[in-house]
């Protein structure tokens, strides 16, 4: 959130940062009511979106999916950089 953006996805990420805005503007106590009033309370059903909270077995295998990810990516890069290079080069 910058002072003259503020964006948002999805229905949780919404109400959060609705419920952020009006602490800003009318007060926490405020937003606590309406958050309250609409019986906003968010459980998501696994206690594992943070690394330290995860178990072994699935952090390593989202590590290791990650990281295939982040070597294609790699590899893409490297070679729309060289087909740039060579148009560059073509073009001179």
């Amino acid at each position: 959130m910058t002072e003259t953006l503020i964006t948002g996805g999805g229905v949780t990420a919404g109400i959060d940062m609705a419920l952020t805005i009006m602490a800003d503007i009318a007060g926490a106590e405020y937003a606590q009511a309406v958050q309250l009033g609409i019986e906003y309370a968010p459980a998501p059903p696994f206690d594992c979106g943070r690394p330290e909270r995860a178990a072994p077995e699935i952090l390593e295998a989202v590590a290791a999916r990650m990281n295939r990810v982040r070597v294609d990516r790699y590899d893409a890069v490297r070679r729309a950089a060289q087909r740039m290079q060579e148009g560059a080069l073509e073009q001179r």
